[in-house]
């Protein structure tokens, strides 16, 4: 086998699990938790999930720095990544999906890093080192704490790619703080284009309790990866001790609505999977190119959800070809 195969073969159960897991969105339908603040529910699950997380981030590049950066709402985990691209690109931010952390982009880093320098963030009040101290009960406390943490970075302007549930993250920044965004790029997001299906919100359902078996979540992230098998991988082991030691406490994510799609500025690219189930792909295709002013849609037909995985060199060139176009 190829380092070419095997690298695409072990990337689907990698971006399957680390991208899609959405069950935080629904769990939120049918569980409380009495704390204010995400949390984990006690000192040994933190530490088997940051001797999980250590093993995983072993699959990306050694980040040049590495910072926590304080905000109103907690510390927020950043690495930078310097890239070998145009030194004039605004760098770029990755928000990873619900759950999934910096990780998940392991096979994305290598062609975004021909593009330019690259930031990851862990989002704040979801499993990863970043530390959630203060509630977040709303969507401007959201656009808060991620405009807070680029303030603190040296640079003016960011490229934000947001994926899953860090596509919406990435619009609401956009929509709410939009000083610091020059470019906004949503990757199968999720609340932004459409509704999440009622058939995919019941499905979650059992994968957000923790005490029910492992096997309950890998069909559900195999139903949301087109099927693909879901294997045991360092970032799956990851996410699974996430998912069963944090419990997250924070609003969710509120439909954007298509007035506020035709209320952003700055260049758009929207990616939509196919064979999504986070949304009707047809529909939220329509209502992108419809209502998006400054915009580029690409719809990749045969994409599931976990289209980051299945596609990370295709992904690079077209936001190279959309950021070039942009500069």
């Amino acid at each position: 086998m190829t380092q070419k195969s095997a690298r695409k073969k072990r990337r689907w159960p990698r971006i399957a699990l680390g991208v899609i897991v959405v069950a935080g969105v629904a769990v939120a339908l049918v569980l409380r938790s009495p704390s204010p603040v995400g949390h984990w529910n006690s000192a040994d699950g933190y530490e088997d999930y940051l001797a999980k997380y250590d093993q995983a981030m072993k699959d990306l590049p050694a980040p040049a720095l590495t910072r926590d950066i304080r905000t109103q709402y907690g510390l927020v985990r950043v690495y930078r990544f310097t890239g070998k691209g145009n030194p004039g690109t605004a760098p770029l931010v990755l928000l990873p999906g619900t759950s999934s952390g910096t990780p998940v982009w392991a096979d994305n880093l290598p062609s975004l890093l021909r593009i330019g320098d690259v930031y990851t963030l862990d989002l704040l009040g979801e499993p990863g080192m970043s530390i959630q101290n203060r509630p977040i009960n709303t969507s401007e406390d959201k656009a808060a704490w991620l405009d807070q943490t680029l303030a603190a970075l040296p640079e003016k302007k960011f490229n934000v790619i947001g994926l899953s549930i860090g596509g919406w993250t990435a619009a609401n920044l956009a929509l709410r703080r939009p000083e610091r965004v020059a470019t906004l790029t949503t990757l199968d997001a999720v609340n932004v284009f459409g509704g999440m299906p009622v058939e995919t919100i019941v499905r979650s359902l059992p994968a957000a309790v923790k005490w029910l078996p492992r096997s309950w979540r890998d069909s559900f992230n195999s139903y949301t990866a087109g099927g693909a098998p879901v294997e045991q991988v360092p970032v799956a082991d990851m996410i699974e001790s996430g998912m069963k030691n944090y419990t997250i406490h924070q609003s969710q994510p509120e439909r954007i609505t298509e007035q506020q799609l035709g209320d952003l500025t700055m260049p758009v690219l929207a990616f939509i999977a196919g064979r999504s189930v986070m949304h009707d792909p047809p529909e939220a295709r329509r209502t992108a190119e419809s209502h998006l002013r400054n915009k580029t849609v690409q719809f990749y037909p045969d994409a599931s959800h976990a289209m980051n995985g299945e596609y990370p060199d295709q992904i690079a060139a077209d936001l190279q070809a959309f950021l070039a176009a942009h500069r």
